[in-house]
């Protein structure tokens, strides 16, 4: 099994260029928060990450998906119809 430091490292680069940050809470879960490019605030955040269920290539490679689909389904923009 991957250390919780390696599990944070791979998580962090498997979303570049989008900034990411992936902490160890206090009851050892992880919280995964996804940044906008430019702004202090967060476009999405994943907590309550067990890393023992991160306990191989594909389990990390699901939540990465996971985590791209949910990102992309918050940034859908629903184009205005025009009022004429």
């Amino acid at each position: 099994m991957l250390s919780t430091l390696e599990l944070r490292d791979i998580i962090e680069k498997s979303f570049l260029p989008v900034r990411c940050r992936c902490t160890l809470a206090a009851d050892q879960s992880l919280t995964v928060q996804l940044f906008n490019r430019g702004s202090p605030h967060y476009d999405l955040q994943v907590t309550g990450i067990r890393p023992e269920q991160l306990d191989s290539n594909r389990a990390i490679a699901s939540l990465v998906s996971r985590m791209r689909c949910d990102l992309l389904d918050r940034q859908v923009v629903v184009p205005l119809r025009d009022a004429s």
